[in-house]
């Protein structure tokens, strides 16, 4: 019979995966037929798995994703150009291990923002550290930076993380802060992390949102060349029929 002591001291131990499992084993009639092998691979899965739930929870947390998007959420039947196979490989996360970019563009209402956090859901998931920010958001918790003094703080945080989700780029031209901004944190992740950015706006109208040519050139060549491209078109997800099984929040 198990004394109070010993789930005590697994808890101290911060084994509380354990702890647990270790009580419900004890009110399970058949776990007497268990090995001591098996009681101990049964305490360690589940001390694994209730770990993994924690710091995939607190990797979410972190990322602020704009909308509970789940990867296997995405409907392929919407008719709004997205390449299935295409989509299906960027879920397996080796874009984001090459340090590679994603540019998803297309009109508002086809499902942009959805699928960008369906991408960083998954990316929590599978351990990896997200942030996801809207342009407008991001460039003005930097402008606010410079005057707080977070600003390396607030840098730091968008240039070390392993996947940047940034949303909605465009249609204003960027002021010359925003420029400098931006051209600083794509230059800093430039091969050594991945980024995702959504635009209502064609890739090749981003020239004239950036603004200046010379930093509209250097931003261009880091996030266009290799990137990963995804292109929709068509009407709203909200016009279409309810058969078609539209997820919730899958509109922007």
């Amino acid at each position: 019979m198990l004394n109070e002591p010993t789930l005590d001291q697994l808890r101290d131990l911060g084994l509380a995966g354990m702890s647990e499992a270790l009580l419900d084993l004890r009110s399970n009639p058949t776990a007497a037929d268990l090995s001591h092998e098996e009681w101990l691979a049964l305490l360690l899965d589940r001390e694994a798995t209730k770990r993994a739930n924690k710091s995939m929870q607190s990797r979410l947390r972190a990322a602020k994703l704009r909308q509970q998007a789940a990867f296997e959420d995405v409907n392929y039947r919407i008719p709004r150009g997205l390449d299935r196979g295409l989509f299906l490989r960027l879920g397996s996360n080796q874009w984001i291990r090459d340090n590679n970019v994603v540019l998803i563009t297309g009109p508002c209402g086809v499902g942009k923002s959805f699928l960008s956090c369906a991408l960083g859901h998954k990316a929590c998931r599978d351990n990896i550290s997200v942030i996801y920010r809207r342009f407008h958001r991001m460039f003005t918790t930097l402008a606010l930076a410079r005057h707080d003094g977070s600003y390396a703080r607030q840098f730091k945080n968008l240039t070390s993380v392993r996947l940047l989700i940034l949303d909605d780029f465009g249609p204003e031209q960027l002021t010359p802060d925003q420029r400098r901004d931006l051209m600083e944190i794509v230059e800093e992740r430039h091969g050594t992390a991945a980024t995702l950015i959504t635009s209502q706006l064609p890739v090749d109208r981003w020239h004239d949102v950036i603004g200046c040519p010379t930093l509209a050139d250097a931003i261009l060549d880091r996030l266009i060349h290799s990137a990963h491209r995804i292109q929709l078109k068509g009407d709203t997800v909200r016009d279409h029929d309810a058969t078609l099984a539209i997820p919730p929040g899958e509109d922007g």
